[in-house]
């Protein structure tokens, strides 16, 4: 099968592309950072084609599309995103969306494409990479969990939609908790807590796409914050978010 995967140049979308090429894929790797992607196709095998595209650039996203519209996408994995903290009032909004442009933008134009085509085939894997964030509201980074709330909110729908309708077409949606990654990095943040290998992260994503799982959260102590934050009451979970937020911050 082959598999384009945005975001490929560092992180879980570089540790994605790794294991899909371990399991015998045909490689499309998409990023703005061309060093990064060439870097990564020397460690791969085999013939794997590389695309530097900035995915904030709307046409840049149809660009793609139509730059592989000859070839069959079986697996589309859309790891591209970044952040941004800070309160709201202060953030730099042109930086803010910019980064909703990579982080909902593109993944709706990207899974909506790509969709069309794996419906008429009625066959494909999709898997959209969002956070543990997703799942509530995130004071000092308050842009960057409405995207990924988006995403997975978009996922659940689309996923309904293919099963009403008997499609064989999967898609899923990624919620890790902190990861280490350049995410830290390019948000300007250090975790409260110890994160995950991305290469931990990426393997299970995959495994758990292929096995069609909706939501994939790895880790344990990931699912048990997931459980454990339904039960709290939400004026006192956004209290207790800011103060985890906080800590985050550089000094």
């Amino acid at each position: 099968m082959k598999a384009l995967i945005t975001g490929a140049s560092s992180g879980i979308g570089y540790e994605i592309a790794k294991y899909l090429n371990e399991l015998g894929h045909e490689l499309i790797l998409v990023a703005r950072s061309k060093e990064g992607l060439e870097k990564l196709q020397k460690e791969l095998i085999g013939e794997n084609r590389i695309i530097d595209l900035d995915l904030a650039n709307e046409e840049s996203c149809y660009e793609l599309y139509k730059a592989v519209t000859d070839e069959r996408i079986d697996i589309l994995i859309n790891c591209a995103g970044f952040g941004v903290y800070g309160d709201f009032i202060y953030t730099d909004l042109d930086k803010e969306l910019e980064m909703i442009d990579v982080n909902i933008k593109a993944v709706h134009i990207l899974t909506k494409l790509f969709l069309k085509d794996m419906q008429r085939r009625n066959s494909g894997y999709i898997l959209n990479v969002a956070s543990l964030a997703a799942f509530q509201a995130g004071p000092l980074m308050a842009s960057y969990y409405g995207t990924k709330a988006y995403v997975l909110r978009l996922t659940m729908a689309i996923y309904e939609e293919l099963r009403r309708s008997r499609s064989r077409v999967n898609i899923s949606v990624l919620c890790p908790g902190p990861v280490v990654t350049k995410f830290n990095e390019v948000a300007n943040i250090n975790y409260a807590i110890k994160g995950m290998s991305s290469r931990y992260v990426a393997r299970y994503a995959i495994d758990k796409m292929l096995k069609k799982q909706l939501i994939i959260i790895p880790g344990i102590l990931m699912k048990l914050t997931y459980y454990v934050s339904k039960l709290i009451p939400l004026k006192l979970l956004l209290k207790i978010t800011y103060n985890i937020q906080l800590k985050k911050a550089k000094q």
